[in-house]
């Protein structure tokens, strides 16, 4: 075999396992839509032959709302509140080896009361650590959730304007409108096309959804045992708790 051609063999099966890695490319992120229709081809219909022009529009206008919202949300977890989360957890770490330190230095002195003291804050130190670790891990799975959620988002919001768009493209082809260069044919399987990618991310954010859970469950538990043997409650902020703001909804 030629040099060229084994080094093209080599290229080629790489780049196919990187697409095999990050999902090939049906895990994208969703491009603009490809068929537009201008308005100015229905503007002089009646007003009330527009009824699902102007609620698929409505809707178009709630989706882009949604998908900025969740970028926000996703961009504020990944951002600042994972990074206090963390710094939280190496706080923790620290004071296991204070802990420690303190232990030594009351059994050098003899002083079972300074020992027994000194163990029990050892204990509590590790509870907290271990509670602060899960807290990590938490806001790791509510992260990928809320970015898989964002994926939704954004198709779906395509997914709306595909819908307005052909709405559009009914009416004029009830009305007996031909736009000149516009493929009246093409609108459908682009609204389809769009769903299924739509109905597709969902199914993503129902299983991220249930392991963020599932990582918040472990901390709560965690967390219970880190409070009790410190003696009061830590309040942490959770942002998958029933009163949080920030609680993405299904």
């Amino acid at each position: 075999m030629r040099l060229s051609s084994f080094l093209s063999s080599v290229v080629f099966s790489v780049v196919a396992m990187v697409a095999v890695a990050c999902g090939g490319p049906d895990d994208s992120p969703p491009g603009p839509l490809g068929n537009h229709m201008d308005d100015m081809y229905i503007a002089a219909v009646a007003m009330d032959q527009k009824t699902q022009v102007s609620q698929t529009q409505a809707d178009w206008s709630t989706a882009k709302m949604e998908n900025a919202k969740a970028e926000a949300d996703y961009n504020d977890v990944s951002g600042a509140k994972l990074s206090v989360a963390r710094n939280e957890h190496q706080s923790a770490k620290l004071q296991i080896n204070s802990a420690i330190e303190n232990k030594k230095a009351a059994e050098a002195s003899g002083d079972m009361n300074r020992v027994n003291a000194a163990q029990a804050d050892v204990h509590k130190a590790e509870l907290l650590e271990k509670a602060a670790a899960a807290r990590v891990r938490y806001f790791e799975a509510y992260r990928d959730f809320l970015k898989v959620h964002w994926r939704f988002t954004q198709e779906n919001m395509y997914w709306r304007e595909a819908q307005y768009e052909q709405a559009k493209v009914e009416l004029a082809q009830k009305n007996n409108i031909q736009p000149k260069g516009v493929n009246l044919a093409a609108f459908k399987p682009q609204t389809e096309e769009r769903g299924n990618r739509t109905q597709s991310a969902k199914q993503k954010v129902d299983g991220a959804r249930a392991t963020a859970q599932n990582a918040r469950t472990e901390w709560l538990s965690a967390q219970a045992a880190a409070d009790s043997a410190a003696g009061k409650p830590s309040n942490l902020p959770d942002p998958m708790g029933p009163s949080s703001s920030t609680t993405i909804g299904g």
